[in-house]
């Protein structure tokens, strides 16, 4: 084989021979791809071992975690691992997607790379919420309720619904779906997709980095062998990640409540933290605009981003963290200007009444809807319009602007659901909250 060329040879050869030194750098990644990875590894591998005593049937499932828990050796530890490396997998896929989107890493010849990345994440949130259900106590159990009650208040809600649930809700024939696509269906697409992933990341000529592709033939990148500084790089951040998780999962369990219960709904019941966000959007918003509108707008935004063309933004940008310099002050000022906004819009909704009341007769879907999206938006734009022309801003920095301003906002939601709502979902602080 010819220097320079690599090897189609997939398996034998997921890196290059060679990477550029500047690639290494811990800012350019911060090995969250390769962090991901290792827990996805680590999943299949505590997942499997639980196969061996988890049945997935209501009346033995709670019984089967329990027996796991208390006559196997090490069996509490083996869930409390895949239990930590599940909820560390959907905070570190998110940053990971974060440090794409941040750094430029979704333009040009990675556009279908951001893609899959889109479908990955997705197969994350699933697998997780999937997996959620499986040890069938309280906690579980009404959660998945109020996320699968949820397909209700979409178009054709209630055909989805009806895939999850039958007439008593959720059931045998609810676990036993969870379970094959827990095991099974999400798996094989996470495989599938990373298998693709990897590829199109050697396709590109590895990971992002800044400045690499402003260099002519003459000012060749200083290159390093993979073996030994990447691979050294990686078997140690594998050993410091399995460390960690070994001594999180010795410390602390996997909670475990009551064995559910159909009949006795828990106060307040919660969605799982990672769709929190949404659950907070149903206590401001009416629920089509909660769950169905708000999450596709998000969507088609994620899907239809690497296509945007933005004036003043090119190739040359990839690898930059923020765009530029004016980029990151910019950047911190909506982390506060959100962070302020997104409070004392929970505050003023949970104390001003509803519409409804000081203006009777108005439709819910006006009240609870369009009125509160429609002030939502365009608070959003007149920020991103003020930012723009106060700053001036070019498009590419004004958008990644709005951006914070809704991931930081979306943060706010989702703390506020899961630290400081109690009974009643009602909004309280901290100590208070039961």
């Amino acid at each position: 084989m010819k220097k320079g060329r690599t090897s189609p040879g997939f398996i034998r050869h997921i890196h290059p021979v060679s990477i550029p030194l500047k690639a290494l750098e811990l800012k350019s990644t911060w090995a969250l791809g390769g962090i991901s990875l290792i827990l996805v590894m680590l999943l299949m591998g505590s997942g499997a071992l639980m196969l061996f005593v988890y049945r997935p049937f209501p009346a033995y499932a709670y019984a089967s975690v329990l027996e796991l828990k208390n006559q196997y050796s090490f069996g509490q530890m083996i869930r409390n691992m895949h239990y930590f490396a599940a909820n560390l997998l959907v905070v570190t896929v998110f940053a990971h997607m974060l440090r794409v989107f941040f750094t430029g890493g979704y333009q040009g010849q990675r556009r279908l790379n951001w893609i899959v990345g889109v479908y990955l994440f997705c197969c994350v949130l699933l697998s997780c919420f999937t997996g959620y259900l499986l040890p069938w106590d309280q906690t579980a159990y009404w959660a998945v309720t109020i996320c699968i009650n949820m397909f209700g208040y979409i178009p054709g809600g209630d055909i989805l619904k009806g895939l999850f649930v039958n007439s008593h809700g959720v059931s045998e024939k609810t676990l036993q779906l969870f379970f094959t696509l827990h095991t099974t269906g999400i798996p094989s697409l996470m495989i599938l997709f990373m298998g693709i992933h990897f590829w199109k990341i050697r396709k590109a000529k590895g990971v992002v980095t800044s400045g690499l592709n402003l260099l002519t033939e003459a000012e060749k990148p200083v290159m390093v062998k993979t073996n030994p500084h990447l691979l050294l790089r990686e078997a140690v951040a594998t050993l410091i990640l399995v460390a960690f998780i070994m001594v999180l999962s010795f410390f602390f369990d996997a909670p475990l409540g009551d064995m559910a219960n159909a009949g006795l709904s828990p106060n307040p019941a919660k969605a799982p933290w990672y769709f929190s966000g949404f659950q907070e959007l149903l206590l401001h918003f009416h629920p089509f605009f909660a769950v169905f509108l708000i999450p596709f707008m998000l969507l088609c935004t994620l899907f239809y981003l690497p296509f945007i063309r933005f004036k003043h933004r090119d190739i040359q940008d990839e690898g930059v963290w923020f765009i530029s310099s004016r980029g990151k002050k910019i950047a911190v000022a909506a982390v506060l200007f959100a962070m302020i906004l997104a409070s004392a819009f929970i505050l003023v909704d949970e104390i001003v009444p509803d519409v409804q009341t000081w203006l009777p007769g108005v439709p819910v879907i006006l009240s609870e809807g369009v009125i509160p999206f429609g002030l939502a938006a365009l608070l959003v734009l007149l920020f991103h319009f003020w930012m723009k022309k106060q700053f001036r801003l070019s498009d590419a920095e004004a958008f990644q602007t709005s951006a914070v301003f809704l991931i930081i906002t979306f943060m706010i939601f989702t703390l506020t659901c899961v630290w400081f709502r109690g009974e009643g979902m009602k909004l309280c602080f901290l100590g208070g909250c039961g």
